[in-house]
């Protein structure tokens, strides 16, 4: 009984901070500044995810495979007064896929704010991104466990 009452104030904070974030307790704005795709966003817990990354700050584009669905999600979210644009994407074809993500750079203006907090100064490359992921897919990153690598071109990061 001691060892479970040990094990439960170990635990406490890090299951309230779980809790505060799922509730939307935590801080607003931290994702200011970025830009989140997020899949089968136009319902469910896809749609869920794109609301709580909007309202947090990021600039969120959702995407589904019918137009109706896209329209119906953008219109709950804008209304809600939150940076949201939508685009059909079905992620088993390459040209829709490759859409989805031209689409957060076809705002000049947005593509220039967001490069200005890049230490790196410009917008990375899908390849850019594929040698980390491929590390953590391997042998060598065995030993990593639970850890947040951030690929983002020097942005200052608060994960």
């Amino acid at each position: 009984m001691q060892q479970a009452r040990l094990l439960l104030n170990c635990c406490a904070p890090a299951w309230e901070s779980v809790r505060k974030a799922s509730s939307g307790m935590a801080r607003r704005g931290s994702l200011a500044n970025k830009v989140a795709l997020v899949t089968a966003s136009t319902d469910g817990i896809g749609f869920a995810i794109a609301g709580r990354l909007a309202r947090d700050g990021a600039h969120v584009v959702v995407s589904s495979r019918k137009q109706q669905n896209v329209d119906r999600a953008v219109a709950a979210l804008q209304g809600e007064g939150l940076s949201v644009v939508g685009i059909v994407c079905h992620v088993g074809k390459a040209e829709d896929r490759e859409r989805l993500v031209a689409t957060l750079w076809m705002d000049k203006e947005r593509e220039e704010s967001i490069k200005e907090t890049m230490q790196i100064t410009r917008i990375g490359k899908p390849d850019e991104c594929a040698g980390i992921v491929s590390f953590l897919c391997s042998e060598d990153a065995s030993y990593i466990t639970g850890e947040t690598v951030v690929v983002g071109g020097g942005t200052p990061s608060r994960l």
